[in-house]
C-alpha cells in the first residue's frame, strides 16, 4: 500500500528583500494506493516545491506529509521509500547507463546479484537493455530520460514523483515516453504523481489533476470534469486548447425568460435565452461571464435547437484535421473550431450556435463558477 495525504502542508521562503513568498499554501491533496495525480499550474504555482516538500528535499513550515497513516515529518528523503526523477535527467556523465541505474541501490549496499537482476529488469521494461554500457554523452535526449526513470524504477519504491520528465525532448519524443510512463504505471500499479505545465499532458496521463496557482490548489477532480466542469475561471482558462472563450455580459429576464446579454462594444452584442439554468434565476440583474469551448460553437447550418449568434469572421487557421476560426462579437473576440475544409472568408458576419448545455458561468469578480 502506498497512500499519501497532504494536510494543510505549506513553504514560505525569503525573498532577496527577505519579503515572505508562499510557494505553497495550505495544500491538502489525497493520493491513493496505485493512482496517478498530475499537479499541472503555469511556472512558479509551487508544483516542484511539492514534490520536494513529500521527497524531504524541502521541510514544511507548517502541516503534514503521511505516507500510510505515518508521518515524513523528521524523516530523511533516503529513507522515505520515495523515488523523484527531476525535470533534467541528472545522470552522471562518467558512469554507464547500468552504472548510473544502480548507484542508489550500491549506496544502499544491496547485493551484486540482486542490484544486476533488479537494473536488467528495468532495463528490459524500458527498452534500454542494449545500452546498459554505453555513457549519457552516447544517448538521445530521450534514452536519457528513460535511464533516469529506470534509476528510479530499480529502488521499487512505495511512491514515484516525477518533475516534468518530458518538458526537455521535442515533440515526437514527448509522445513516446508519455506513452511509456502510461505503460510503466499500469504494469506496476505504482503510486505516482506527475508535475507538468502542459495541460495535455494532464489529461493524458492522470487519474486526477490537481490544477495550482499561486501556491494553492484551485481543483482536484478526474480530467473529464475538470474539461468539462472548471470550478473557476483560471481552471477553464488553463485547461484546454485553445482555451475556453469568455463573454462578460449580465443576466436579465426578458417576459419571465432569462437571458444572457453581452456586454456592449463596438459591434453588435448579442442576447441568448437561458433554457436549462434556471438556478441562475437569482443572479438576475448582476453582471456575469459566460464561458463556452470552441467546440461547443458551430456554425448555425450543423446546429439543432441551439442559440443564434452573428459574428464577424476574422481569420480561419488551419489545424490539420479542422480548422479554428476566430470571431469578433460586441466587445469580445473569441475561437470555434471547425472542418478542415471549412469554406469560409474572413471580414463576413456568420451564424453561430451557441450551445448553451455546455455553457460555464463566472462571477466576474472572484472567477468562482456559478452552479447551473
Amino acid at each position: 500500500m502506498a497512500r499519501l495525504v497532504l494536510e494543510n502542508v505549506a513553504k514560505i521562503f525569503s525573498g532577496s528583500r527577505r519579503e515572505k513568498i508562499a510557494a505553497v499554501r495550505d495544500l491538502n491533496l489525497t493520493i491513493e494506493d496505485g493512482e496517478l495525480l498530475v499537479i499541472v499550474g503555469p511556472s512558479g504555482c509551487g508544483k516542484t516545491t511539492t514534490l520536494r516538500l513529500i521527497a524531504g528535499l524541502e521541510t514544511p513550515d507548517h502541516g503534514g506529509i503521511f505516507l500510510d497513516g505515518r508521518s515524513l515529518a523528521g524523516v530523511p528523503p533516503k529513507d522515505r521509500d520515495v523515488a523523484m526523477v527531476f525535470q533534467n535527467h541528472a545522470l552522471f556523465p562518467h558512469l554507464t547507463v547500468f552504472e548510473n541505474m544502480a548507484l542508489g541501490l550500491r549506496l544502499r549496499n544491496f547485493p551484486r546479484a540482486e542490484i544486476g537482476e533488479r537494473v536488467n529488469a528495468a532495463a528490459e521494461m524500458l527498452g534500454l537493455a542494449g545500452l546498459l554500457q554505453r555513457r549519457p554523452t552516447d544517448l538521445s535526449g530521450g534514452e536519457c530520460q528513460r535511464a533516469a526513470l529506470g534509476r528510479a524504477l530499480v529502488r521499487r519504491p512505495r511512491v514515484f514523483l516525477l518533475d516534468e520528465p518530458l518538458s526537455n525532448l521535442d515533440a515526437p519524443l514527448r509522445l513516446q515516453l508519455r506513452g511509456e510512463i502510461a505503460r510503466l504505471r499500469r504494469r506496476l500499479g505504482a503510486t505516482m504523481i506527475f508535475v507538468t505545465h502542459d495541460q495535455a499532458e494532464a489529461l493524458a496521463l492522470a487519474d486526477w489533476v490537481a490544477v495550482m496557482k499561486d501556491g494553492a490548489v484551485q481543483q482536484v477532480a478526474r480530467p473529464a470534469e475538470i474539461y468539462g466542469r472548471p470550478a473557476s475561471r483560471f481552471v477553464a482558462g488553463f485547461i484546454g486548447s485553445p482555451p475556453m472563450n469568455f463573454f462578460e455580459g449580465a443576466l436579465a429576464e426578458k417576459n419571465g425568460v432569462l437571458v444572457f446579454q453581452e456586454r456592449a462594444g463596438k459591434g453588435p452584442s448579442f442576447s441568448i435565452e437561458l433554457k436549462t439554468a434556471a438556478s441562475l434565476r437569482q443572479y438576475a440583474g448582476q453582471a456575469m461571464t459566460l464561458g463556452l469551448r470552441p467546440e461547443h460553437i458551430v456554425a448555425a447550418a450543423e446546429g439543432n435547437g441551439m442559440a443564434v449568434v452573428r459574428a464577424l469572421l476574422e481569420r480561419v487557421e488551419p489545424a490539420g484535421a479542422q480548422s479554428l476560426l476566430y470571431f469578433s462579437s460586441g466587445s469580445h473576440s473569441f475561437v470555434a473550431r471547425g472542418p478542415a475544409d471549412a469554406a469560409l472568408r474572413a471580414a463576413e458576419p456568420i451564424p453561430l450556435h451557441f450551445d448553451m448545455e455546455h455553457a460555464r458561468f463566472f462571477d466576474p469578480l472572484t472567477g468562482v463558477a456559478l452552479a447551473c
